[in-house]
C-alpha cells in the first residue's frame, strides 16, 4: 500500500525555480510580510465547467496562466479572458510558468486532484482544490502532510463551510441549544448522472475523440482506455477510475457541517448497502451507515447517508413537511436541526420552536467570512492572513471520512477503520481501495 511520492524529474523543477528566485525576486517572494493589497498570480488549471467557477472566484488577483484539456468546455472562459496564457498540460504550465505563480487551482475531475496539487506545493504554490480534496485516502494524506511542510494556504472547494450557517449550527451546539447529538441524517438526490454501469462497449461502434480534446492529457493517471462519450464532459463521476460517485460529489458538503460543529474524527465503523454496482462504476443507490465514537463528555455518534433516491424516514418535528432532495437532519437531545445541502441555512425544526426559542439563541461569537467567499478567504490565507477553514489539515480528515463510504461499498464488507494507521482491520482485502495504482509520466 505504497503511495508514490513526486518524482525526481518533478524535483529537480522544484529545485530550479526555487534557484530561479534570485532571478526573479519580484515574483518569488515570500508570502510572509506581503500586502493584502497586494495581488496574487493565479494560475487556473481546468477552466471549463466547474473550473469557470474557480476563475470567477479569484478573478481579482492576476490571472497569469489557464490550463484545459478541452478547447470545447474551456471556450467560454478563454474568451472571457483572451489574453491570459493557455497550457494542455499542467506539467508544462508549471515548468514554464512556475517562477511567475503564486498559488495555483485545481478544478477538474477527482482522479487528477492528487498529481496536479503535488505538483505545485513541490513547487511551493498555495492550493485550492475542488472537493472531495482527493480520490484516495491516501492521497488526502499525502496532500495534508505536504501543504503542511512546507507552510502553504490551502483550500477545499466546500464553499458551506465559510458560510453563516456552519457558524450557527457550532455555536448552538457548544451553548447547549441542542442538546446531545447521537443521530444525523443525510440525504440526496444524486446520483444525477448514469451509476451502476458497465464499461463501454466498443465491440460494434469505437467512437472518434473530439479534435478539441486530448483524450491522453484527460486520462492523465488513470489507466489508459479508448474514449468513449460515456465518461464526458461530467459522466465520469459514476466511474471508480475517475470519480468517486455520489457521495464524493456530495459528502464533502453534506458531512461538513456536523463534521466541523461536533468536532467529530474519522468513523470507526462503516457499513453500506447499494444497489446496482459493477466492477467499474459506483452504485445506482446506497445507504451507508457511520459510527463515530465519542468525544469528551460527547456520546458516541450515529450518521446515516442516503443516495439514489433513497430517503429516511421523518422524525416527529418534520411531520407535514415536505421533504427536500438533498438535506441533513440532526437529531439532538433537546432539539431537531434541518440543514441545509451546503449549511447555509440551518433551522430548528419545527418552526414554531425556532420562533420561540430565538430570542434566546446564543450571541454569534465565532469568526465570519466576509460575505461567505470561501474562495477570498483562501487568497486572504494565501497574503498571510487566517488559515482557511476548509485547508487540507481539516479537508483531509473530511475527505477521509467520505472515501470510506465507498472502501466500504467496493469491499461488500462491513469497515472497522484504524485512522491512526489507515488501515481497514477487519477485511484486509478492503485495504486495496485506500490507495490506486497510477499510469506513469505525471509525477506519482
Amino acid at each position: 500500500m505504497n503511495l508514490p511520492d513526486v518524482s525526481r524529474r518533478t524535483f529537480l523543477k522544484s529545485a530550479s525555480l526555487a534557484s530561479a528566485a534570485v532571478a526573479f525576486p519580484h515574483v518569488m517572494r515570500s508570502q510572509q510580510g506581503r500586502s493584502p493589497n497586494d495581488k496574487l498570480n493565479i494560475a487556473c488549471i481546468g477552466v471549463g465547467g466547474r473550473g469557470a467557477a474557480a476563475v470567477n472566484g479569484v478573478k481579482g488577483e492576476n490571472l497569469v496562466a489557464f490550463c484545459d484539456v478541452d478547447d470545447a468546455r474551456a471556450a467560454p472562459t478563454f474568451k472571457k479572458f483572451p489574453e491570459v496564457p493557455r497550457f494542455h498540460d499542467f506539467r508544462k504550465l508549471l515548468e514554464k510558468m512556475g517562477h511567475q505563480i503564486d498559488a495555483v487551482t485545481v478544478s477538474t475531475p477527482d482522479h487528477m486532484h492528487y498529481p496536479i496539487a503535488m505538483a505545485a506545493m513541490s513547487l511551493g504554490k498555495h492550493v485550492f482544490v475542488e472537493k472531495p480534496m482527493s480520490h484516495t485516502i491516501a492521497e488526502a494524506r499525502k496532500m495534508a502532510q505536504v501543504a503542511q511542510e512546507k507552510k502553504l494556504a490551502t483550500q477545499m472547494g466546500n464553499q458551506g463551510h465559510a458560510s453563516d450557517g456552519m457558524r450557527l449550527l457550532k455555536e448552538w451546539f457548544q451553548a447547549g441549544i441542542l442538546g446531545e447529538v447521537r443521530e444525523i441524517h443525510t440525504w440526496t438526490d444524486r446520483p444525477i448522472w448514469p451509476q451502476g454501469v458497465k464499461a463501454p462497449d466498443h465491440s460494434k461502434l469505437m467512437p472518434v475523440v473530439p479534435s478539441t480534446l486530448d483524450w491522453d492529457l484527460w486520462l492523465g493517471v488513470a489507466a489508459q482506455r479508448d474514449y468513449d462519450p460515456a465518461y464526458l464532459p461530467f459522466n465520469w463521476r459514476g466511474y471508480w477510475d475517475f470519480g468517486t460517485g455520489a457521495l464524493g460529489d456530495m459528502g464533502c458538503h453534506m458531512l461538513d457541517g456536523g463534521f466541523w460543529a461536533f468536532d467529530l474524527t474519522p468513523p470507526t465503523v462503516i457499513e453500506a448497502v447499494s444497489a446496482k454496482q459493477t466492477d467499474v462504476s459506483a452504485p445506482s443507490a446506497s445507504v451507508v451507515t457511520y459510527q463515530f465514537p465519542a468525544r469528551g463528555n460527547q456520546p458516541p455518534l450515529k450518521w446515516v447517508w442516503y443516495d439514489g433516491s433513497m430517503e429516511p424516514v421523518l422524525p416527529p418535528e418534520f411531520e407535514g413537511q415536505k421533504i427536500p432532495d438533498n438535506g441533513t437532519f440532526i437529531i439532538g437531545s433537546k432539539a431537531t436541526v434541518s440543514a441545509h445541502p451546503n449549511y447555509f441555512t440551518v433551522r430548528i425544526m419545527p418552526e414554531a420552536k425556532m420562533q420561540a426559542i430565538a430570542p434566546t439563541l446564543p450571541a454569534k461569537t465565532l469568526p465570519r467570512v466576509p460575505g461567505g467567499d470561501h474562495f477570498m478567504e483562501w487568497v486572504n490565507a494565501c497574503k498571510g492572513g487566517t488559515p482557511a477553514g476548509a485547508n487540507f489539515e481539516y479537508s483531509s480528515r473530511l475527505t477521509e471520512t467520505v472515501l470510506l463510504s465507498n472502501v466500504a461499498v467496493r469491499a461488500r464488507h462491513r469497515v472497522e477503520w484504524d485512522s491512526a494507521a489507515m488501515k481497514v482491520t477487519n477485511h484486509a482485502a478492503a485495504n486495496e481501495f485506500i490507495t490506486k495504482k497510477y499510469r506513469g509520466g505525471f509525477g506519482v
